[in-house]
Formats: structure tokens, sequence, C-alpha cells
């Protein structure tokens, strides 16, 4: 078992954006493509984290991770998605991903 962490900073002005493009389509998608959402939250308290979108996915394996990000992210609805909440510009300024292994300490 593996876990994948990821941290989407928006672009100024645009968490509100990104959030309604979590809640309409990405949830709906991660489901879809049976990844297992763990946590999703927004922060806000931390140095350098205020209004980051934090999330948790969790995989049976790499090889499990990267056949289900590969579908997701080829999926015509995610395109669709992506493009249209992103018609009046980028929402995501940087992401950070992390692949947590808790093996050593089961």
């Amino acid at each position: 078992m593996i876990y994948e962490l990821r941290e989407y900073r928006p672009v100024p002005g645009r968490i509100h954006a990104l959030i309604r493009r979590f809640n309409d389509h990405v949830v709906k998608l991660l489901a879809k493509h049976d990844m297992e959402l763990v946590f999703l939250a927004l922060t806000e308290f931390g140095a350098n984290t205020m209004g980051e979108i934090v999330y948790v996915l969790k995989f049976d394996s790499y090889g499990d991770l990267e056949t289900k990000w590969r579908a997701f992210l080829s999926d015509p609805e995610w395109r669709e998605a992506a493009k249209a909440s992103e018609a009046d510009g980028p929402l995501v300024a940087s992401m950070h991903r992390r692949i947590l292994n808790p093996t050593p300490f089961a």
C-alpha cells in the first residue's frame, strides 16, 4: 500500500474556481477511475501553505498509481473539465506531489 500526497497552490484570486473544479469534476473522476480519496482539505494555517488544496490518494502499488493516473489524465471528461475551468486563465500556480510508503512503520 502506498499513498500519494498532492498540494495545489492556486493562482492568486483563483482558489474558488479551483475548489469548484474539485467539487464539480475532480472528486467524481477520481472515483470513476477507482482512485481512493483518503483526505481532501484546504489549508488555513501554516508557513507558505495558506489556501492550498491538499489531498491524499491510496494505491495498491506504484503500478496501480501509474495505471490509474494515466487513465484519469487521458479521460476526455477530465480534459474538457480542465479546459473549461481554465477559460478565464490558469488555476494552479504550482503543484507538489509526494509518494508515501508506510511499510517501515506497519
